[in-house]
């Protein structure tokens, strides 16, 4: 059983619930042989006056109707038993893998995500759990207690008559061979229905998170082509998974059945032999009929546990991923930023970021300007140490960022980016995300600092309101101004704005900009902007291009150099005077 621990990535507890849970099975299935023993006990007292002509003993009648009856008792408590060994242990272990692997999610690297998409996620966190958590509950348990259930029972027999046990289970070397030698076909088939269970979860996603361009545009009949594609190509292989499978299980199941008329041929032979008795011989056909109906269902569950660790592969694969680490307690000096001959690329493609050198002081603003896939964003995330860089080094307070846990590293920042990221939870809540635990009067003087909660006292239920997935009730501005009253709780040394101003219109422009304000005093601050005339205040410009640092300098000094910030600035100068057409 050491080997379903590793399979089902089972804790210590959890494989000690396990094997709790398969003691269970076991002596559930040993009771139910008490009705049998108790049916032949009484055909033995039926046929007795047949035998001897004697009357019919009444009081042994009466004694093994009362033993009937404890049977029953005695196997409802211990089905009772089985259940909450198995099933409730299995959905508390469930859980438990659940949040393993959210928060072995959580601490991956950035880099991990570039290969997976959410589907497939989602499906690791929740199908794959599922998989494993029937597993737990339906499969394994059952499976591995019934395998010592017959094993005992095969053992007992032998010893009455092995001739007769020989009889009984000949079939099953023949019957077990071919499900476990079709195994490599099952899982054939098995993995290419999990892929294709894949590809429609990413086509459903994809279909509900562009509804809004299909609906604008007519396009439900051609957008959900591919979903309706993906769901006929998901059935299909379904077909042929459980066709195979059931084909193995039936043969298997025929095979095995022969072993009852093997048991009545043997039977009879040593009867007319005089080498067997009527009554051993009903007690073994009795004990056929109940002894095959258990191995019909392992012959069942062992596909089932072949396709479901197809689902344990996927989620070990997650396990192993390894994740960044170091310094879980370092001591910064302070927030100034080095980067030194940074280099960096996504997977195996060429350098995004090239030899870059560059100083942010400490208490300072620095922007980041460039023209689109300069690097501007990919820079401040190495900062962040959400992918680490290929060559060179980012220190900070005279610390290689290499060498610092990333959650300790996230104390010290805070981030607004365009994109905000909200819950569905209340305005309160949201906001204090930035600081677990911060007080209600924390809360408000920071929404009050990030100019929110004007509109925040509006709403129906005021900073208790619910804002719906995303902040789905919420304007642009307005969930750009709690993504600000989030980093101002979280009152961090260094601050990464990415375009945090970009596509609002002027008036939450100039709402933004002032909780902005009251965001970066006295920090070391990173922002990324488009808009150029909105750094010319900040204390040093670097500007990139293709990945390169090719100036540095105050706005005015830029601006006089005339190269690519004064080009680039002198662009959007003349686009702000430009007018529709009538």
């Amino acid at each position: 059983m050491v080997g379903i621990k590793t399979l089902l990535g089972l804790s210590d507890e959890g494989y000690r619930d396990f094997k709790w849970a398969v003691r269970a099975v076991v002596v559930s299935n040993l009771c139910l042989f008490l009705p049998f023993i108790v049916i032949i006990q009484t055909i033995i007292v039926l046929l007795d006056p047949l035998m001897s002509g004697a009357a019919a003993d009444r009081g042994r009648l009466a004694l093994l109707l009362c033993l009937a009856l404890a049977a029953a008792v005695l196997y409802f408590f211990a089905y009772r038993n089985e259940y909450r060994k198995t099933y409730t242990v299995a959905y508390s272990e469930s859980e438990k893998i659940r949040l393993e692997v959210a928060e072995k999610i959580r601490r991956l690297p950035l880099s991990f995500f570039n290969n997976k998409d959410l589907s497939d996620l989602t499906t690791n966190m929740m199908a794959d759990c599922t998989s494993i958590e029937h597993t737990m509950s339906h499969v394994a348990p059952v499976l591995a207690g019934g395998i010592i259930t017959d094993a005992a029972v095969c053992v007992l027999l032998a010893l009455y008559d092995w001739r007769m046990a020989l009889a009984l289970f000949a079939a099953l070397p023949v019957s077990l061979g071919l499900i476990l030698g079709s195994r490599r076909l099952q899982s054939f088939f098995g993995e290419r229905h999990v892929a294709a269970k894949l590809a429609v979860s990413g086509q459903m996603q994809e279909y509900l998170e562009g509804i809004k361009v299909v609906k604008a545009f007519g396009l439900s009949g051609e957008k959900s082509r591919a979903l309706k594609q993906a769901l006929r190509t998901m059935m299909k292989e379904a077909i042929k998974f459980e066709g195979f499978t059931g084909i193995f299980i039936v043969l298997a199941s025929m095979i095995l059945q022969v072993g009852i008329g093997l048991v009545v041929l043997t039977g009879v032979f040593l009867l007319t032999g005089g080498s067997l008795g009527i009554i051993p011989l009903l007690a073994f056909i009795v004990i056929s009929a109940k002894i095959y109906s258990p191995l019909v269902v392992i012959f069942t569950l062992l596909p089932e546990l072949f396709y479901m660790l197809i689902s344990t592969k996927r989620m070990q694969q997650i396990r192993r991923e390894p994740v960044m680490e170091g310094d879980v307690n370092p001591v910064l000096e302070n927030y100034r930023i080095e980067l030194k001959n940074v280099s960096f690329a996504y997977h195996s493609g060429g350098d995004v970021i090239k030899n870059i050198s560059l100083s942010i002081p400490q208490g300072k603003v620095t922007a980041l300007v460039g023209p689109s896939g300069s690097g501007k964003s990919t820079l401040s995330r190495l900062v962040a140490r959400f992918w680490d860089v290929r060559e060179g080094e980012i220190l900070i307070g005279g610390q290689n960022i290499a060498g610092i846990d990333p959650e300790a590293l996230m104390r010290c920042m805070s981030f607004v980016f365009q994109d905000v990221v909200l819950f569905n939870d209340t305005v309160k809540n949201n906001i204090r995300i930035g600081r677990e635990g911060a007080g209600d009067e924390e809360v408000y003087a920071a929404a009050k600092m990030a100019r929110c909660d004007e509109f925040i006292r509006e709403m129906p239920e005021g900073y208790d309101t619910v804002i719906g997935e995303n902040g789905s009730t919420l304007s642009g501005g307005e969930r750009q101004r709690l993504s600000i009253a989030r980093a101002i709780l979280k009152d961090a040394s260094i601050v990464l704005l990415d375009e945090a101003t970009a596509s609002l219109d002027p008036e939450n422009e100039t709402l933004i900009q002032e909780a902005i304000s009251q965001l970066v005093k006295n920090r070391t601050v990173i922002v990324i902007a488009h808009r150029l005339r909105t750094v010319l205040g900040a204390d040093q410009i670097a500007v990139l291009e293709n990945g390169r640092l090719v100036e540095q300098g105050s706005g005015e000094e830029l601006l006089a150099k005339k190269g690519l910030f004064a080009r680039l600035y002198s662009i959007q100068q003349e686009s702000l005077g430009w007018t529709a057409a009538r």
